[in-house]
């Protein structure tokens, strides 16, 4: 099966910029108050549920944060220089390559998944199939948070911390966002949506966090 053209340039984006985005975004967390807050329920809820996803893991900051919380993690990444970088920055911890249009995993292997602003990246007419995905891997009760930047017109990015890339950002509304993670399955159990915070010249619009469920029996 061919792969589809924004895979291959998220790819080959973020092979280009790995070593400088991790840089710039290393200490992002400790000036998130609110997203630690929901990584921290979202922990609560599958800190005995079975293994968590860190999906799109880029630099592995997230997933060392969600290990910190006491969870069974391990990160997947599409770019292999990330991949790398996130084993070498934190050695104790398994990041591996793959795409969240088809992760490498059986049937309700996890009991949680984070998509860390990685669904971003995907074209609209793709996310039912991410989301399908996330359903497929989950157990039963297994929860999912999602991050995203809301708004309606998409980005084109041609440069990364000076590195050449061709990366578009898709802003979404929570609803449909929620409205898809809907007919993928999901119950919806928590949103969070804030302001971009002052200062910051990578928020330019409000950020959304959504934490959605499997139902039991499904």
């Amino acid at each position: 099966m061919t792969e589809p053209d924004f895979l291959r340039a998220t790819r080959a984006s973020y092979d280009a910029m790995a070593v400088d985005y991790a840089d710039f975004f290393r200490d992002s967390l400790a000036g998130m108050p609110l997203d630690r807050a929901m990584f921290a329920a979202f922990a609560e809820l599958v800190r005995d549920s079975g293994p968590v996803a860190d999906v799109g893991s880029g630099p592995g900051w997230v997933t060392a944060h969600l290990h910190e919380l006491g969870l069974d993690v391990f990160g997947v990444d599409l770019s292999p220089e990330m991949v790398a970088l996130a084993g070498r920055t934190y050695p104790g911890l398994r990041f591996e390559e793959g795409s969240m249009l088809a992760l490498d995993l059986p049937d309700g292997k996890l009991g949680g998944l984070v998509a860390y602003y990685s669904i971003i990246h995907v074209p609209l007419e793709r996310v039912p199939e991410v989301f399908a995905e996330f359903h497929r891997v989950l157990a039963p009760g297994g929860h999912t948070l999602v991050a995203f930047q809301v708004g309606d017109e998409p980005v084109h990015r041609t440069d990364g911390f000076g590195h050449p890339i061709s990366l578009d950002f898709h802003r979404r509304q929570p609803d449909q966002i929620a409205e898809l993670l809907c007919a993928a399955g999901f119950v919806v159990d928590a949103r969070l949506l804030r302001e971009p915070r002052p200062g910051t010249a990578y928020e330019l619009t409000p950020q959304a966090m959504l934490l959605a469920r499997k139902p039991l029996g499904l």
